[in-house]
């Protein structure tokens, strides 16, 4: 029996794949093979069948016995381990009060619809009676404030079939090759490079994507890519190469940007000379790149999330946009606003409030004032501070109690050091999860959960794009695993609460989500098939364009602005009065980059990249994805041969957070002065407390951007071999 599924972690995609089953037992695995464009699988998928057989897998619930952190726990029953859940919610909230509670969710163990957090344990806490939430996504919140200032909605991008249509494609910061942004993201560009586009590859590293596909690759040091940005908008104004035109039918606020770029507000000009004492880059290789951007129309400028996932990487995605603008590759086929896809078609990340032309100032204010967002819940990369400190850290309550689900935050969230300090603190723990991660070692109680493939689901693409899933149940859970709907429907009983899609199975629940979606509805007419398939690939005429009907017809559809044009100078922003947050987009000296005085003791700039064999911490511990690609700190061979440092040395990488130690990997294929570490490993403390997992958040920084950016990829460190033991 072949069942048709799909692979839905947080890893850049959303891919099918067709398991074989003999006997109840999943046998192997196979992907797409259909009509183009297939949407394949990646090494992550096709190794599922690993993941769900591990011997490392946690099928019972656990108690913890010993010290918390230690990873000690004894095996107790369902009825117990619920019992103790419940009374513990109850406990805390008759002693501390409701906001006492911190719910954490992300992106792990899966992205489907049905067994989400918002459907399930965010729901049952609000019947609760209320919780502290976390807010801020790790990948792209830079963006996400940038769109929402600039553009007035979150749907940025255009499919990725019009990227054949480009003469010139930009990949700024954005790695698709490794990293998918999008399933079939590397199929188009190798379409477009057939049809004699020319791609110019921005990144610090030279990637995978720009050894496949870049006809340029321009190295440029973290945190300073506005700055790059920024001394091309320069050669622009002043070689008159900008479409004033587009500027003046669709834009406001302009003339603002235009004197800062000339320096005409603060007496310095934002030259290619400028920016090449910043960036690196040099400066006849920016200007170049300026005019080939502004003259090889249509051009498309995907900014991937990495730049703006630094100190001030908000500013990045607002400098794009505007050179976007610039050079009026906005609505056309070929060009892009400058924008990761979220958008228009089949889209994960539904309308929000102020995705509306209507949407009052006031609501505008209020969607981008970080300060007032604090006051009531806390920015993820304060998690930590905020158990510590508590209200009288200026947080919004004192933390007792930590529910987490589809989370691994001691991997995921900055400063790990501070983040064990924080977890022991705490008086109970429950965590969600297939595998004894770093978080779950810290759990006073540990609930299995089932993989993808012992339960039912919907899911979207993973960004947008033509299709959707349906995940079907491949095999019965593994001895006591249990889904998240069903650990939340006892759990709800315990409570006394309407537990979730109560009376419903999960084939229910989901017809009943597929028949009450508008954009899926009209798709799938008949559900029967869409399940029997796994998949319902939509029939479009052709490449969707983000701004299309903005840019033909602006008096009937305005931007969802306050102006209704794009706004390059914002008054929203202006209100704020924060020279952090500024009305036009600029460069900000960032924090931890080159020019921060902390360089003279940590020299190096550390970049925290996407790898082949892991979904952020998922699959971590998964031996086959681990052959592929081992982890290794990239460093240049100049900066490895002043320090005695050989390929396949045992290295420390270190700054005042924290230290890891990990072996070399000597490259002419990253700039000197930055090393880069791949995100998701395990911590893994020695009796010493130093990390030999490779875990990059010993060593990141706790906090966030002004427009609530992770600064994931803004950290100095310092790299010396390491002591032989």
């Amino acid at each position: 029996m072949v069942v048709p599924t799909g692979a839905c972690y947080d890893c850049g995609g959303r891919c099918v794949l067709k398991v074989h089953v003999k006997d109840g037992v999943a046998t192997r695995v196979e992907t797409d093979d259909g009509e183009e464009p297939q949407l394949r699988a990646c090494a992550r998928g096709r190794a599922y069948r690993r993941q769900v057989y591990a011997p490392d897998r946690l099928l019972y619930p656990l108690k913890r016995t010993g010290e918390r952190g230690k990873g000690e726990f004894k095996r107790i029953s369902w009825d117990e381990a619920l019992d103790t859940v419940a009374g513990e919610l109850k406990r805390v909230k008759e002693t501390w009060g409701l906001r006492s509670i911190l719910l954490h969710v992300y992106s792990g163990q899966s992205t489907g619809t049905l067994h989400s957090a918002y459907l399930t344990v965010c729901q049952l806490l609000r019947q609760f009676g209320g919780y502290t939430a976390t807010w801020g996504g790790a990948s792209a919140e830079g963006s996400v404030f940038a769109s929402r200032a600039t553009f007035g909605t979150l749907s940025t991008g255009h499919t990725r079939d019009d990227l054949e249509n480009s003469r010139l494609i930009i990949l700024w910061g954005c790695n698709p090759a490794t990293s998918i942004f999008g399933t079939n993201t590397s199929f188009y560009l190798a379409k477009a490079k057939e049809a004699g586009a020319r791609i110019v590859v921005v990144d610090p590293r030279y990637t995978d994507t720009a050894a496949v596909f870049a006809d340029q690759w321009v190295p440029v040091r973290p945190a300073t890519d506005t700055a790059m940005m920024a001394a091309m908008a320069y050669t622009m104004v002043s070689e008159q190469l900008h479409d004033q035109r587009f500027l003046d039918r669709y834009t406001t606020g302009f003339e603002e940007f235009r004197r800062y770029v000339m320096g005409e507000e603060d007496g310095v000009p934002k030259t290619p000379e400028w920016a090449e004492a910043k960036t690196g880059v040099p400066a006849s290789v920016i200007s170049t790149l300026a005019r080939e951007y502004a003259t090889m129309k249509p051009a498309a400028l995907i900014p991937g999330m990495a730049p703006g996932r630094t100190a001030y990487g908000e500013q990045y995605h607002r400098t794009a946009a505007t050179l976007a603008a610039m050079t009026g590759n906005i609505g056309i086929h070929g060009g892009n606003p400058a924008g990761f896809e979220r958008g228009p078609v089949g889209s994960m990340v539904p309308p929000v409030a102020f995705d509306r032309t209507d949407a009052t100032f006031e609501e505008r204010l209020k969607a981008l004032n970080i300060p007032q967002r604090l006051r009531t819940n806390v920015h993820v990369t304060r998690i930590w501070d905020a158990i510590l400190k508590g209200q009288a850290g200026g947080y919004p309550s004192d933390i007792k109690m930590a529910y987490i689900a589809w989370a691994n935050p001691l991997n995921q969230i900055p400063n790990v050091n501070k983040g064990t300090e924080a977890l022991k603190k705490l008086e109970f723990i429950v965590v969600h999860d297939q595998f004894m991660t770093a978080t779950a070692r810290f759990a006073d109680v540990l609930l299995p959960a089932t993989t993808l493939w012992e339960r039912n689901d919907f899911a979207r693409p993973w960004l947008s794009g033509p299709y959707f899933l349906y995940l079907n149940k491949v095999i019965e859970p593994i001895r006591e695993a249990r889904s998240d709907i069903d650990i939340f429907r006892d759990l709800a009983h315990r409570l006394g609460l309407p537990p979730p899609f109560a009376g419903l199975s999960e084939e229910q629940g989901i017809r009943m989500m597929v028949e009450g979606m508008g954009d899926v509805v009209g798709e799938i007419p008949d559900f029967e098939t869409f399940k029997r398939n796994g998949v319902h690939k939509m029939k479009l005429p052709g490449p969707q364009l983000c701004f299309k009907a903005e840019i033909e017809d602006p008096v009937k559809h305005p931007f969802p602005t306050l102006s209704g044009k794009i706004e390059i100078y914002s008054k929203v922003l202006a209100a704020l009065k924060n020279a952090e947050v500024p009305p036009v987009p600029e460069y900000i000296e960032p924090w931890e980059g080159p020019g921060d005085p902390l360089a003279q003791k940590y020299p190096l700039q550390l970049i925290t990249v996407h790898v082949k064999p892991r979904a952020h911490s998922c699959f971590a511990n998964n031996p086959w994805l681990k052959e592929i690609e081992p982890q290794t700190l990239w460093i240049s061979k100049q900066d490895a041969r002043s320090r005695g440092i050989a390929s396949g040395d045992s290295v420390r990488v270190f700054n005042d957070r924290g230290e890891t130690i990990v072996p070399a990997t000597v490259t002419e294929r990253i700039m000197p002065g930055v090393v880069a570490l791949g995100e998701g490993a395990w911590y893994r403390p020695d009796n010493k407390g130093r990390d030999r997992g490779g875990s990059v958040n010993v060593l990141t920084r706790d906090t966030y951007s002004p427009g609530g950016a992770f600064p994931s990829n803004s950290a100095l460190v310092q790299v010396e071999r390491a002591a032989d033991e």
